[in-house]
């Protein structure tokens, strides 16, 4: 009764289901209520491969703790409450959670040339809403509510997944959110996607976005996974960096420049850096000269990504001239360089768009 009663309460207060727990959450609640470890596997096998929306789907495990969980532990169908299909393929959802928040996640698919999908990457988010107060980004304005688990951060693949009705190949954390502030749920969900026995998802083919946290960089140089390291930079010139990203002024550049250094000697694998090319504000000579100096002799490849249109935004993108003028200097200087056009900008689903907007 004891188990039956603390169970109550905390989903009284938190008004959660199954995926609102933490895998090892899981795993404790099963075992709490008796079961062997490998109930709990069984359970989050359901959940989170083959994305059962019931316990009645649950075949192979007993009748009695199905009741339990189901009264205990609610699982509730997932809500797509909007969803966009952009010109160029890609999808974006907005999710509803089981306390009544909403999350944003996007399918961005790939064909050949014969026209036949042949890449699925989902850009899913780790926070409701970001606390991080970007200038550019529309998820900042929005604030921070709170974070996400691991089992919501796995469920947005399966939304994807199966209204594609395709696997997801690539993983981007580049949804909502800075990944680094809710760094434990985000590796657990990452771990599972990346098992044989989760999504099967192959590490180089996961990405890590961050706003450039330096505990968080440093913390993911020790762990053994093979994961992608992207750091949303923006702007090489301090005082730039400081008015674009407010909140990342506590990682001064030359720091977090030293922890990059040690993440490359460390993991033997580049970063990525991503910046957006704003007129006549991170797009100058200056910017330019300061990011060559910051590049230097780090193993990187920087993506230059013209600025996304965002409501009510002052900004807007540098000048075509500009753009082609900073991806020939940077290769000049033999960096590994792409100007990238964020799929989905039609739908506010690319990059810095999303804040939960309804359609409908």
């Amino acid at each position: 009764m004891k188990v039956y009663q603390r169970l109550r309460r905390y989903n009284a207060a938190m008004e959660k289901d199954i995926r609102s727990y933490s895998l090892n959450q899981i795993r404790d609640i099963c075992q709490t209520l008796g079961q062997p470890r490998f109930r709990a596997e069984q359970l989050i096998q359901w959940l989170y491969v083959k994305g059962a929306q019931s316990y009645d789907e649950m075949t192979n495990l007993p009748r009695a703790l199905r009741a339990t969980l189901a009264e205990e532990c609610p699982l509730r169908p997932l809500e797509i409450v909007d969803k966009q299909v952009s010109s160029d393929g890609t999808r974006k959802y907005v999710i509803g959670l089981a306390d009544g928040c909403y999350v944003e996640t996007v399918g961005i698919p790939a064909c050949d040339s014969g026209g036949s999908l042949k890449r699925l990457t989902v850009c899913f988010s780790t926070q409701v809403g970001c606390a991080m107060q970007c200038a550019f980004c529309a998820t900042g304005h929005e604030g921070f509510t709170r974070n996400l688990s691991s089992g919501e951060m796995i469920s947005q693949v399966l939304v994807v997944q199966n209204d594609f009705d395709m696997r997801v190949s690539n993983l981007v954390s580049m949804g909502q959110g800075e990944p680094f502030q809710n760094y434990d749920a985000l590796l657990e969900a990452l771990r599972f996607i990346n098992n044989k026995k989760g999504l099967g998802i192959g590490a180089r083919h996961i990405t890590l976005s961050t706003c450039g946290l330096i505990k968080g960089i440093n913390k993911l140089a020790e762990e053994p996974e093979q994961f992608t390291l992207a750091v949303s930079l923006h702007a090489a010139r301090q005082e730039v960096r400081d008015h674009l990203m407010p909140r990342c002024a506590h990682n001064p550049l030359p720091e977090l420049k030293q922890a990059l250094q040690h993440y490359v000697e460390k993991t033997g694998r580049r970063v990525s850096f991503e910046y957006l090319l704003i007129r006549d504000v991170n797009d100058t000579e200056k910017d330019l000269e300061a990011l060559l100096a910051f590049t230097d002799s780090l193993l990187c490849h920087i993506n230059l990504i013209p600025l996304n249109d965002i409501e009510d935004s002052p900004f807007k993108p540098s000048l075509p001239a500009v753009q082609n003028h900073w991806l020939k200097s940077l290769q000049a200087h033999h960096h590994e360089a792409t100007i990238r056009n964020s799929k989905g900008a039609d739908i506010d689903g690319a990059c810095g768009q999303l804040k939960n907007k309804l359609t409908r």
